[in-house]
């Protein structure tokens, strides 16, 4: 089976009979088998994937495919997928298999894609590494030059990242609340967009917390993932918080547009004393290739971005300490043996079901949002939210778009970061954009001096999904980024 580099070229040969969904479908599963060192995929069923390939054979045979017809699709495992398993890589959700579709996946089922299975990611979304999955980390399948040594595919969509990058999927869903989009992306060399919150619908998503929960699509390419987004998006009126806003062409949007004129902003908050020369060299490179085509770039101030961290980890765990309450041990969920009483059985379903990071941000919701603590914490989180939106409307009155680095590193051993504190620090250059609720996307830029990926991030105004697209095209034609992992984890006759 020939590899596809892009959804497009896989679509057309589908459309020209070359190949068969069922033929795509098989030769992936097989791909995945051989893959599986890099625990990527989390649950597969090949029976329901197959009979989702022969499906789209047959509408295609009378003409009736969708967008993504036969197309292969990864899926993150917090969505909830009929004929999988969504356990948000949690021991306390171990076994659910949900009798209903989320609305995201349900729009992508619609239009013909595929589902090859649930990818792994940090249980409930809470991490920056792929780390603290129940089923053990996800890897990277980059590796830096002369090493053997596994990588963190960055979190939470890690498995969705890993999966993309090593063609294991020419596309995957994730979800960002910090940064769990674009972070992965910038590790793993591939391209991952956060829409507006409320552009996708958070419906049948498992949450982590929900004022800042969006899903969006990672892929190869900025035309793959704006044709993802164009599917995932919508109204749902299942959804309080979903945009009844039409949806524009973002796929057209990323067809070699111009940037002529566009206002491009540089955040100078962002150029701090410890942004690796790496890190910096790439950004100045990014904001000349705009410059290039055209673009004006203009400095800007971002003053309350230094807050942003400490703001979104109270905000964040006080949201997933309300939303995480669910998982008692009564209504559904792990239940402990043997309780004592209903105390126990509460604690002990909840010890044992929940892992050390879910725990610990837990633990610091519940204490910012007490009685004592509530004003002093929530409260003050929550004004520092609105100065740092306040923040962002004032630089989109002067520019069009704002130009940063995505992560303020590459990709890291496993096991290389285990303080929180730290692995918190690899959201710093994402976490703003999501208490503003702004669409941000992350596109390839080049490779460090270890030869591992680096990612430029874009962000739009509100509902600016289009012109932020533009620019991450032409991003993508200045950077040339075509360079793909040596497959090391494949078998030695299949390199």
């Amino acid at each position: 089976m020939r590899e596809f580099d892009t959804i497009q070229q896989m679509s057309e040969a589908l459309s020209r009979g070359d190949v068969t969904a069922v033929e795509l479908a098989e030769a992936h599963l097989v791909h995945m088998e051989k893959a599986v060192g890099l625990n990527a995929f989390v649950d597969t069923n090949p029976e329901v994937t197959l009979a989702q390939a022969k499906a789209s054979d047959e509408r295609r045979a009378k003409q009736e495919g969708g967008r993504l017809e036969g197309i292969p699709l990864g899926i993150k495992d917090l969505f909830c997928t009929l004929g999988f398993s969504a356990n948000s890589c949690s021991r306390i959700l171990a076994g659910f298999r949900p009798n209903y579709e989320s609305h995201v996946t349900g729009r992508l089922r619609a239009e013909g894609a595929v589902f090859l299975g649930k990818l792994n990611m940090d249980e409930f979304a809470m991490g920056s590494s792929n780390e603290t999955s129940v089923h053990g980390p996800c890897i990277n399948p980059w590796r830096a030059e002369g090493s053997e040594q596994n990588l963190v595919p960055g979190g939470s969509s890690g498995g969705s990242a890993s999966a993309v990058a090593a063609g294991l999927c020419l596309g995957a869903t994730g979800t960002d609340t910090g940064g769990s989009i674009r972070q992965p992306a910038s590790l793993t060399g591939i391209v991952g967009i956060k829409p507006t919150y409320g552009r996708c619908s958070r419906w049948g998503i498992i949450a982590f917390a929900s004022s800042l929960d969006q899903a969006g699509p990672m892929a190869r390419h900025v035309a793959d993932a704006a044709l993802m987004l164009n599917v995932m998006a919508g109204h749902d009126p299942r959804d309080a918080t979903s945009s009844t806003l039409p949806v524009p062409d973002f796929t057209a949007a990323a067809m070699g547009k111009d940037v002529k004129g566009m206002k491009i902003g540089i955040p100078k908050e962002f150029a701090g004393d410890n942004l690796g020369a790496d890190i910096r060299k790439i950004w100045e490179n990014g904001a000349q290739w705009l410059a290039d085509q055209g673009a004006e770039i203009i400095e800007v101030g971002l003053p309350h971005t230094e807050y942003a961290l400490a703001a979104y980890y109270i905000i964040a765990p006080a949201e997933a300490s309300s939303n995480l309450a669910r998982y008692d041990g009564v209504r559904y969920g792990r239940r402990a043996e043997n309780p004592k009483d209903l105390e126990d059985l509460y604690a002990r379903s909840r010890a044992e079901g929940f892992g050390d990071e879910v725990k610990r941000r837990i633990l610091v919701g519940t204490h910012v949002l007490s009685s004592g603590y509530y004003d002093a914490y929530y409260n003050k989180a929550q004004s520092v939210r609105r100065l740092i939106r306040n923040d962002f409307t004032k630089a989109f009155s002067q520019v069009d778009l704002l130009l940063t680095p995505t992560s303020p590193n590459a990709a890291f051993p496993i096991g290389a970061e285990l303080d929180p504190l730290d692995m918190y620090l690899n959201d710093v250059f994402t976490v703003s954009t999501n208490l503003a609720g702004l669409p941000a996307m992350s596109v390839p830029a080049a490779l460090n001096a270890q030869n591992l990926p680096l990612g430029l991030q874009l962000i739009g105004p509100a509902f600016g999904e289009e012109k932020m697209i533009t620019a991450g095209a032409a991003l993508e034609r200045a950077a040339k980024f075509h360079v793909r992992p040596t497959p090391w984890w494949m078998p030695e006759g299949d390199r």
